[in-house]
């Protein structure tokens, strides 16, 4: 599987990320992203997918401590 940098490829900022089987899905949004995690899902059975928000550029990412 080639190694991909998410935040330094502009195509990714702002989208949901679904990655299995060594391929990459895009969405919009998290309604989005839930279907083609639901699809893949049944297409690979046996592999887990991975799921992620790739924030733009300029977004600020705040953490709580507690």
């Amino acid at each position: 599987m080639k190694k991909i940098k998410f935040l330094t490829e502009p195509k990714y900022r702002g989208k949901h990320i679904v990655m299995i089987a060594g391929k990459i899905y895009t969405a919009r949004n998290a309604k989005q992203a839930t279907k083609i995690f639901d699809r893949l899902t049944k297409k690979y059975p046996h592999q887990s997918p991975t799921i992620t928000y790739i924030p733009k550029e300029d977004t600020l990412i705040l953490i709580w401590l507690e």
